[in-house]
């Protein structure tokens, strides 16, 4: 027989139950605030002590409620919240059987893809997912077989908050860890999402996929579009408002007419150039890594094919500098040119890392290509980018000096050499003229050549 004591503590658990029984929605939002802040933190011990060995039977009710409710967005962050206190509780790990066992891992996946929800609501689903996945290989692996890494890249993609896009990164990490039949899987997710318009969520997307790379430990043939892609990155209404800002100012520049482009409250230039130049940076990063996987030749075949616009796009800046800005499509010339200068700096970045990857990029006809960006007098930061890279392969490969000497001629070249940096300020037209017709081609036999030489000259 149960105690005096024991009955009144059953009776008070039956009594709460019909109180949520009978609630409406107000009294309900209610009970779950009550609830969220006496609990937060307990243990599962601690939870069935305060609902007198009966806690399931109030997570039942919620997990119900959530199923019946999730599509409206009744309650949703309380209702999130407090079953976030059963699954987070130490030594509780009934109550995430009981979460799984009634299908929440297919709820929270169904709950990102609602549009008319609540970013709050969907970042409650994602810390939902985080404690699933943290709770061990198969966990993980139950989240992949319900398309939870396609659900989660998705919200990350078309997300709007910073927060919400950290927790999502947290959850990509964790199923990247620790999950060997399905790392694979999450290693395309985050593939896929570096064509996203969000910079943060891209800089967060090459980071977690630098740490999954090297798990996985061989690299997809897809990764080197999509990471030189990123190095183009601008948001979409930057490029809209740089197309109407070029029909009221056609005489600008590109990069004058981003500074057009940008919100006019304080501050927001810096903050989208900072989160911007932290995505190309990202990838840059990660651009080094892949240079150790067999994608290396295409990706450095890629980044040299980058200092040189296709020809559509180079005649659309010629008629631009003919005067006829009519026909210059700015809205696709700004992410074109924005490309070309990040491919130079990460080519500088690899050359200045390891002496095998400048020879290979000199046989790829890179000192031509460097050439022809250093003669972009629509982007100043491509210039500048693409003169300081020259510089350090002048300065590494003789025969690379020889040939730059020669097709710009001596005057160029000792100007250039002078200060790299604030080169593309001090050129005249014809200057520029001769680094865009440039026809630099270096054998890569003289290369081989220059380093017997080198080595001979060691031994004496």
């Amino acid at each position: 027989m149960t105690s005096a004591k024991e009955q009144a503590a059953i009776g008070r658990l039956l009594a709460f139950l019909q109180e949520w029984d009978n609630a409406g929605r107000a009294a309900r939002s209610r009970i779950l605030d009550n609830f969220i802040e006496a609990n937060q933190g307990k243990m599962g011990p601690e939870l069935e002590l305060e609902f007198s060995q009966g806690a399931s039977l109030f997570l039942a009710r919620l997990t119900a409620w959530l199923r019946l409710s999730y599509m409206n967005g009744t309650c949703l962050d309380q209702l999130l919240k407090a079953i976030g206190i059963f699954l987070s509780a130490a030594s509780g790990h009934r109550y995430l059987i009981e979460f799984l066992e009634v299908g929440g891992v297919l709820t929270l996946l169904e709950i990102l893809g609602l549009s008319q929800l609540k970013e709050e609501d969907k970042k409650e689903s994602i810390k939902l997912l985080q404690l699933v996945a943290n709770a061990g290989r198969k966990y993980k692996e139950l989240i992949c077989e319900s398309y939870g890494v396609r659900s989660i890249a998705e919200f990350m993609a078309s997300s709007k908050s910073e927060k919400a896009q950290r927790q999502v990164q947290i959850l990509l990490d964790s199923l990247g860890h620790g999950n060997p039949k399905y790392q694979n899987q999450v290693y395309k997710g985050l593939i896929a999402l570096l064509p996203c318009t969000s910079p943060h969520a891209q800089q967060l997307s090459l980071q977690t996929l630098r740490v999954v790379q090297a798990i996985v430990g061989k690299s997809h043939p897809s990764i080197v579009e999509a990471v030189l892609g990123v190095l183009r990155s601008m948001e979409l209404e930057v490029q809209y408002e740089a197309q109407r800002s070029s029909q009221l100012h056609p005489r600008c520049t590109t990069e004058t007419l981003i500074l057009f482009s940008f919100p006019s409250a304080p501050g927001s230039q810096n903050l989208y150039t900072t989160s911007v130049e932290k995505s190309r940076n990202s990838a840059i990063q990660l651009i080094k890594d892949l240079t150790s996987y067999d994608v290396r030749p295409a990706l450095l075949r890629g980044l040299v094919a980058l200092l040189k616009p296709a020809r559509r796009e180079a005649v659309k800046t010629q008629a631009k500098t003919l005067g006829d800005p009519t026909t210059f499509d700015l809205a696709e010339s700004l992410p074109v040119y924005v490309q070309q200068a990040a491919a130079a700096k990460a080519i500088g970045v690899l050359a200045k890392s390891s002496t095998d990857l400048a020879k290979e990029l000199v046989q790829l006809r890179v000192v031509h290509g460097l050439m022809c960006a250093m003669g972009n007098q629509d982007h100043a930061t491509g210039q500048r980018q693409a003169s300081i890279t020259l510089a350090h392969f002048v300065q590494t490969f003789p025969v690379v000096e020889e040939h730059v000497r020669k097709a710009i001629g001596e005057p160029l070249f000792q100007l250039f050499m002078g200060d790299p940096k604030s080169l593309y300020m001090n050129m005249d037209a014809v200057q520029t003229d001769i680094l865009v017709s440039n026809k630099v081609d270096i054998p890569g036999s003289l290369l081989c050549l220059e380093r017997t030489q080198q080595k001979e000259e060691a031994w004496e």
